[in-house]
């Protein structure tokens, strides 16, 4: 039997996090159903919700304060001010740690200590607590005071070493993804520690204390290219959009437009190459095996160029679909959300936003036979749910009133 609410409906989450890494796991959370609390800062909030244009419009077209990257991590999550710097918000915060079931901040090492809502002074009021910090650096080593970002990251880990054109050609040099890749994947480190925690929790009863820094997360993240150079002693460079390891899987120019070729094996290659009337390159010895192909790709991409060049893109996308090759175009993210494939698989939804107009969401991939995903709500406006949790936590209006007056809330 299919339950509506999502696999953790019964998990309470207390997001005291910002920016990006922490609260995309806290979005995977809510998207799964858990009940995620996100406090912020009275009067400003997460920092996200600056980071435009663009920003969200409203019902008149005006732009209101929720810029896109905010409504990019935050949906399905409610939202409460507090004050971390008095008493009165520091109590609110306990109380709540006392009743959830995971804790996610990331702060800077230590910060929280000062504010008694570390991980040591939390887990003594609730022992089952689940407390992951999320740091650049970590909370070991010399560089666990500083703050990072997922450019430095990016820089630090390696992965801009490996990304970007080859030096000495047009756009040589090196390169960050296009989306802030780090943060994105300690997010997922991130949901994948706590849950394990949680699933560990469930046998033993006791909580736990998770430390997650975005360096170890990039240093993990660089896999192929790390082992290529740990089993070779050769450092990886630059290479474009070739791959290191199989080919051809490269960029090529058709007549009327650029598309992608991505050969995984010896079959698709002698797939290929039917499709391209050149069956004698199955056998040449050059070419015969994925690594004769790795070894002589400078030869034989002069001679694929040459070939697709005659071809049109959508003729040839056509071909070789049929024929069991993967090639596909290049895509703007408009033609992203026009593609047929992910328009099945209702990865643009919309729901309500409280500025009256429906806000755009991108869905989540994760699908559940017997506990289905629910769309989520939007992301909260600023403190959007203060007067509903202080509710829970039974303060009465007029206790809530002075708190908003005092400015702890």
């Amino acid at each position: 039997m299919t339950t509506p609410q999502g696999p953790l409906s019964h998990v309470k989450v207390l997001d005291l996090s910002r920016i990006l890494a922490a609260p995309w796991a806290s979005q995977i959370l809510a998207d799964l159903g858990a009940d995620v609390i996100k406090v912020e800062r009275p009067g400003a909030g997460d920092d996200t919700r600056t980071w435009g244009p663009p920003f969200l419009k409203d019902a008149e077209g005006k732009d209101t304060k929720e810029a896109g990257y905010y409504l990019a991590v935050n949906r399905g999550k409610r939202s409460i001010t507090v004050s971390l710097e008095k008493p009165e918000g520091q109590r609110i915060v306990k109380e709540l740690a006392a009743k959830a079931d995971i804790v996610l901040e990331n702060y800077k090492a230590g910060t929280l200590k000062r504010y008694g809502l570390d991980e040591a002074s939390l887990r003594k009021i609730n022992p089952r607590l689940i407390y992951c910090s999320v740091t650049g650096f970590g909370q070991t080593g010399p560089r666990r005071d500083q703050p990072a970002y997922d450019f430095l990251i990016q820089a630090m880990g390696g992965l801009m070493s490996v990304t970007g054109e080859k030096d000495g050609r047009p756009g040589g040099g090196p390169q960050k993804v296009g989306i802030p890749i780090v943060d994105l994947m300690t997010g997922m480190y991130t949901a994948v520690s706590v849950l394990a925690a949680l699933a560990r929790r469930n046998e033993t009863g006791v909580g736990d204390n998770i430390d997650i820094a975005m360096l170890d997360v990039q240093v993990a993240t660089l896999s192929n290219q790390a082992m290529n150079y740990l089993v070779s002693g050769k450092v990886p460079r630059r290479n474009g959009n070739a791959h290191p390891n199989i080919q051809p899987q490269d960029v090529y120019a058709c007549a009327d437009g650029d598309v992608i070729l991505v050969v995984g094996n010896d079959g698709q290659f002698g797939k290929l190459c039917e499709v391209f009337g050149r069956p004698e390159w199955i056998n040449d010895e050059r070419f015969a095996t994925n690594a004769q192909r790795v070894r002589n790709i400078g030869e034989l991409s002069g001679m694929l160029r040459d070939v697709f060049a005659e071809w049109e893109r959508e003729r040839l996308i056509a071909a070789l679909d049929k024929a069991g090759v993967p090639c596909g175009p290049i895509n703007t993210v408009a033609d992203v959300f026009k593609e047929p494939q992910v328009k099945a698989r209702e990865m643009l939804r919309y729901v309500p936003h409280p500025s009256g107009v429906d806000v755009p969401q991108v869905g989540s991939p994760m699908r559940f036979a017997e506990s289905p995903l629910q769309t989520q709500s939007a992301p909260p406006l600023l403190g959007q749910h203060s007067d509903d949790i202080l509710a829970e936590l039974g303060y009465s209006p007029a206790c809530i009133e002075s708190l908003r007056t005092a400015g702890a809330i």
